[in-house]
C-alpha cells in the first residue's frame, strides 16, 4: 500500500552546520517570491472594485466587480500546469533553477498591472492583456511553493518545520504591507486620484522588490539533498543504470496519487484562511457590514501580523511535538468557532468585533499553516518532492482558494445570507481535519518521519 515517505532518499550528506547568515539567506531567498506573489494577489483583491471600473466597465456594478474577481480566479487555472512544468523542472534541474525562473515570470503580472492603460484608452485589449498577465503569473506561482519549500526543508533534517514556516510568515508580511497600502491610499488620496493612478502604487512597489529577489536567487547554492541526489544519478548513469533511485515503485510519481490527494486536502484550510479571511474581508466589511474602507484594510494588518509572528513559532514547535497534533487541533477549533464568530459579527458589525475575528483567524492561520509545508514535504520522497509539493499545493489553492471570493460573493448576492464566509471556512476545516487524520493513521504503519511524532 502507498504510504507517506518515511524519510528522504538521501539524508543530508555533505551538509555542514548552517551559520546564522546562511539561514537568513535561505529563508529570505525562498520566501521573497511567496511574499511577492501574495502581495500582488492581495492588492488586486483589495482594489478589485477600482480595477473593475478601469478594465471591466459594465452598467451593472456588481457584474463589473464579479468579472474582475473572476479574472483573478482564472489565473489559478494555470497553477496546476505551472506546478507540473516548474515542479518537474525543479526536480530535474534543481531548486535554484526553478526558483529563479518562477520569480522572473511572476514579475510579468506585476509589471502589467503597474503600466497597463485602462479600457477607456485601449478598449478590449486592456482586459485581455490583464487576463493574459494573470495567467502567466498563475503559471509561475504554480511552481513557486514546491520549489521554495523543497529548498528550505532540504537544508536541515531537524528544523524543517521552522524553515518551511517562513513560507506563510512571508504571506503574513505581505498581507500587512498590502493592507497598509490599501488603508493609507484609501485614507489619504482623493477618490479621483485613487481611481486614476493611486491604485497602481502598490504594484509599482512590488515591481521594485522583484528584481532584488531574482538577484538573490540567482546567486544561491543548491541544496545538499538535491546535490547528493544528482551525484547518485550521475553515478548510476556512469554505471549504465537507468532505473529509478530507490528501485521501488514508490519512486514513480504515478504511485504518489494518495499522498497527492492528502496534500490537496491539507491545503484547503490554509488557503481558505487567506482568500476568505484576508483577501475577501475588506470587500465583505465594506459591502455587507457597511464599514469604512480604510478601517477595514487596517484590520487585516492584525490578521497578517498574527500570521507573521506565530507561523515561525508554530513551525519550530512542530519540530518538537509534531506537526499533525498542532494542525488537527487548529482544524477542530476553527470548525467549532468560525460560525459563532461570523454570527456575532453580523449582529454586532463594528470594527472592534471585526478586529477580534481577524486576530483569532490570524492565530489559527499561523497555527495551521506554519507546520503545513514541512508536513507536505515529508510525505513525498526527495526525487519528486518539488513536483509533489507544487501540484498538491496548486490544485488545492485552485479548487478552494482561487474562486472563493467569487463563490462567497455570489452566494450572498443570491441568498442574502451574510454568514456565507463561515460556511466556506467550516467546510475547508472539516476536509483538512479528515485529511490529517488519514495521514496520521498511515504514519502509524511506517517509520516516523523527521520532525514528527506518532499521534497520541
Amino acid at each position: 500500500m502507498n504510504t507517506p515517505a518515511s524519510h528522504s532518499t538521501t539524508a543530508f550528506p555533505h551538509a555542514a552546520p548552517l551559520s546564522k547568515a546562511m539561514v537568513r539567506r535561505i529563508v529570505f531567498s525562498s520566501s521573497i517570491g511567496n511574499a511577492l506573489e501574495w502581495f500582488d494577489f492581495l492588492v488586486y483583491g483589495y482594489f478589485a472594485t477600482i480595477i473593475a471600473k478601469q478594465f471591466f466597465p459594465m452598467q451593472d456594478e456588481w457584474l463589473s466587480t464579479l468579472l474582475a474577481i473572476a479574472t483573478f480566479g482564472l489565473s489559478f487555472l494555470m497553477r496546476p500546469l505551472g506546478a507540473v512544468v516548474l515542479g518537474v523542472y525543479g526536480d530535474r534541474k534543481g531548486r535554484k533553477a526553478a526558483l529563479t525562473l518562477a520569480i522572473a515570470l511572476m514579475m510579468v503580472g506585476t509589471f502589467t498591472m503597474a503600466v497597463m492603460p485602462p479600457f477607456s484608452t485601449i478598449g478590449l485589449a486592456a482586459p485581455l492583456l490583464v487576463l493574459l498577465a494573470r495567467l502567466v503569473q498563475g503559471f509561475a506561482v504554480g511552481g513557486e511553493f514546491g520549489s521554495a519549500t523543497a529548498f528550505m526543508v532540504e537544508h536541515s533534517a531537524t528544523r524543517r518545520g521552522y524553515y518551511a514556516s517562513w513560507q506563510f510568515a512571508s504571506q503574513g508580511l505581505a498581507a500587512i504591507t498590502a493592507a497598509a497600502f490599501g488603508s493609507l491610499l484609501t485614507a489619504w488620496l482623493p477618490a479621483e486620484h485613487l481611481n486614476s493612478w493611486g491604485w497602481r502604487v502598490p504594484f509599482v512597489f512590488g515591481l521594485l522588490v522583484g528584481p532584488v529577489g531574482y538577484y538573490i536567487r540567482s546567486h544561491l547554492d543548491e541544496t545538499p539533498e538535491f546535490l547528493a541526489l544528482r551525484e547518485e544519478r550521475a553515478a548510476r548513469d556512469a554505471a549504465g543504470e537507468h532505473k529509478v533511485v530507490s528501485g521501488t515503485k514508490d519512486a514513480s510519481f504515478s504511485n504518489q496519487w494518495v499522498n497527492l490527494l492528502l496534500a490537496i486536502g491539507m491545503v484547503a484550510q490554509s488557503t481558505v484562511g487567506v482568500y476568505v479571511l484576508q483577501l475577501y474581508m475588506p470587500l465583505y466589511a465594506v459591502k455587507q457590514l457597511h464599514m469604512a474602507a480604510a478601517a477595514s484594510f487596517g484590520v487585516v494588518v492584525l490578521n497578517g501580523g498574527m500570521q507573521f509572528i506565530f507561523s515561525p513559532i508554530m513551525g519550530a514547535l512542530s519540530d518538537r511535538i509534531g506537526r499533525i497534533r498542532i494542525m488537527l487541533s487548529t482544524s477542530i477549533l476553527m470548525g467549532l468557532l468560525i460560525y459563532p464568530m461570523f454570527a456575532w459579527l453580523q449582529t454586532h458589525p463594528t470594527i472592534g468585533w471585526l478586529l477580534v475575528l481577524q486576530g483569532v483567524a490570524g492565530i489559527f492561520k499561523a497555527s495551521y499553516s506554519g507546520p503545513m509545508p514541512a508536513l507536505m514535504s515529508e510525505i513525498f520522497p526527495t526525487q519528486m518532492r518539488s513536483t509533489g509539493l507544487s501540484i498538491g499545493y496548486s490544485i488545492g489553492v485552485t479548487i478552494f482558494g482561487g474562486f472563493a471570493p467569487t463563490i462567497v460573493e455570489t452566494f450572498i448576492h443570491l441568498t442574502g445570507d451574510k454568514l456565507a464566509p463561515s460556511y466556506y471556512v467550516l467546510l475547508a476545516a472539516v476536509l483538512s481535519g479528515v485529511s490529517l487524520i488519514i495521514v496520521a493513521l498511515r504514519m502509524r504503519r511506517v517509520r516516523p518521519i523527521p520532525g514528527d511524532v506518532q499521534p497520541a
